[in-house]
């Protein structure tokens, strides 16, 4: 990751979403974090509703990834990493 990005932190929640994950999907995550998110963080979706303040990006059709952006400390949480629609 360049200076310039920001640090991605996964929160419990997602780890245990993560560890759902088939391993290319897992790699896909990686990659979107690393090369996408963590560049940019308003790249994806902005949340409205009881995830107001979060962002959204699409792992595949159904599946999201959910986080928040702390500007000022140059830090991403990744609050979960499959879908929000109901599991």
């Amino acid at each position: 990751m360049s200076s310039k990005g920001y640090e991605v932190r996964i929160t419990h929640r997602a780890e245990k979403d993560i560890k759902k994950l088939t391993p290319k999907l897992k790699k896909k995550l990686y990659e979107i974090l690393t090369e996408t998110i963590a560049k940019d963080p308003f790249e994806g979706k902005r949340l409205i509703g009881d995830l107001e303040g979060s962002y959204s990006y699409r792992l595949t059709y159904q599946d999201r990834i959910v986080y928040s952006v702390d500007v000022g400390k140059r830090i991403i949480y990744v609050e979960r990493a499959r879908t929000h629609y109901g599991d």
